[in-house]
């Protein structure tokens, strides 16, 4: 069996729900961020094989298949959609490493689209005379008194971990120190000259004022709603090797439910397995990515797993660019591309979803 891996990853620039990217519908945001990651990897459209696109808040439909024929690939690439909430674009590329590794593609291009911006609205069918109704959440699991609302469910982890809004708002002023530091090296990464707009100067008394969404969760330590895509070349190294192309091997990873009630604890599963796979310890990795949907989340799993916070998200997280759902996964593994590439190391990126799921990837930079 060959092994899966990325010789190319893009991703576009992260704008907050109403901002720059407002007027573009996923397709849109996608397709440049795809053609730049064929430039990057010296490939013409005509060999990519497949297009498999995380994308959450969709009309249904196949945006994935929308998204290939905007970026110019060929009539055969049918795309496929994946919806598995935030952790949709990490799982897209678990799905593209499976397709390779099992010799169905040679060439997949796999990430997550999306626009909180031009999502629909979401309409509950009538029923038995009741008017329709607007919702905003759907359901994740079929029991109403155990399917949180995200930024509760934050809040009782919180309590549930003993983590304190301060420890969660020093989190967030850190997020944003680190993203402001890291901006010129983000440009490898980013398609277009323009940054991540919402990373700011944030302060501790910032933050205090910050409205609360609930108990210790406030508007700054949770991420802000946002528009962005991500993506990444995957081939088999086989492919690599033959046409001389540098890569990054994706070593392995997992997806696993977990309590709904506490879905920003699903991820510790994921890391600890995925690296238990490997034989490897948290001491093992250079650098990691754990979404920061909410800051409590990204401290739960780093406290949870005893990943070394000196790695963790070292160019700023979500906290400091916003969290496009579908894209938000794909983001973390394209920012790991780019911190690994050509050093040997090793790295995690790792995400939780709605209705307690995580999912971990490990990715290595031999090659």
């Amino acid at each position: 069996m060959t092994r899966a891996v990325i010789i190319a990853a893009r991703r576009s620039r992260v704008a907050p729900r109403g901002g720059t990217l407002a007027h573009l519908h996923p397709h849109e945001i996608a397709a440049p961020v795809i053609q730049a990651c064929l430039t990057d990897a010296g490939l013409t459209p005509d060999v990519v094989d497949e297009l498999i696109m995380g994308n959450a808040l969709g009309a249904g439909g196949n945006p994935a298949r929308v998204a290939a024929l905007a970026a110019g690939l060929p009539l055969r690439v049918s795309g496929l959609s994946i919806d598995r909430q935030c952790c949709s674009g990490l799982d897209a590329l678990r799905l593209a490493q499976a397709m390779i590794e099992a010799g169905q593609a040679e060439v997949v291009i796999a990430g997550g689209a999306e626009s909180y911006s031009r999502r629909p609205i979401r309409m509950a069918a009538a029923q038995g005379g009741a008017p329709a109704q607007e919702y905003d959440q759907p359901p994740f699991t079929p029991w109403p008194d155990r399917d949180p609302d995200m930024a509760e469910a934050a809040d009782a982890l919180a309590r549930h971990l003993g983590i304190s809004r301060a420890a969660q708002d020093a989190w967030t002023v850190d997020s944003h120190a680190r993203a402001i530091a890291a901006r010129t090296d983000l440009s490898a990464e980013i398609v277009g000259d323009a940054p991540d707009s919402f990373t700011r100067a944030m302060t501790p008394a910032l933050c205090a004022r910050a409205p609360i969404i609930g108990g210790s969760v406030s508007r700054a330590n949770t991420a802000v709603a946002a528009d962005a895509a991500a993506f990444c070349v995957l081939v088999s190294e086989k492919y690599a090797r033959r046409h001389r192309l540098p890569y990054v091997t994706i070593l392995g990873g997992m997806a696993l439910g977990g309590d709904p009630m506490l879905p920003g604890l699903a991820p510790v599963a994921a890391i600890k397995a995925t690296l238990a796979g490997l034989n490897l310890s948290p001491a093992d990795l250079s650098t990691a990515e754990i979404m920061e949907a909410f800051a409590v989340q990204a401290i739960a799993c780093v406290e949870q797993t005893g990943l070394d916070p000196a790695t963790v998200n070292r160019k700023g997280g979500a906290l400091a660019r916003g969290h496009p759902i579908g894209a938000s996964g794909a983001i973390l593994a394209v920012r790991l591309f780019h911190d690994l590439r050509g050093t040997g190391g090793r790295g995690l990126a790792a995400i939780a979803a709605a209705g307690g799921i995580g999912t971990a990837l490990v990715l290595g930079g031999e090659g």
